[in-house]
């Protein structure tokens, strides 16, 4: 089974960090299922997990610029050259934050979070990293 929601430990250790200054980049890499899987009652049409992420994209993209964030790189992995055999990734994203403060806000907003349910349907498996920059640049 995949990581695909955050837990309740990691988010708070993420929040206890919310006063740090400065940017943030969050790398998201992302595996999609062949076929969304939504909640039960759940009225969306069928579609591929590729597909339900560009809806929640679209609510997503939306959501981050309005607390300042940026997509920094959105690309398709060709080819894992260091990685665990049967570690596999379809895309990689890096999103800029301005704070992990507004990361926080952003996914505590009742449209972001109403929109994550395509998130979490689309994805097989996926990991989100917080960076902060160590050279300028």
């Amino acid at each position: 089974m995949g990581s695909i929601e955050p837990d309740a430990e990691r988010i708070q250790a993420f929040a206890n960090q919310a006063e740090e200054e400065g940017p943030i980049v969050m790398v998201n890499l992302l595996r999609y299922r062949d076929a969304a899987a939504y909640p039960d009652g759940f009225a969306a049409a069928p579609c591929s997990g590729r597909e339900a992420y560009q809806r929640y994209s679209e609510v997503a993209l939306r959501t981050v610029a309005e607390v300042g964030g940026t997509i920094v790189y959105l690309g398709q992995v060709a080819v894992s050259v260091i990685a665990p055999t049967g570690e596999e990734w379809d895309d990689v994203a890096l999103v800029r934050y301005p704070s992990r403060r507004a990361f926080l806000e952003m996914i505590g907003r009742a449209d972001y979070q109403a929109g994550a349910v395509h998130r979490s349907a689309a994805l097989a498996d996926s990991r989100l990293i917080c960076t902060k920059a160590v050279f300028p640049g």
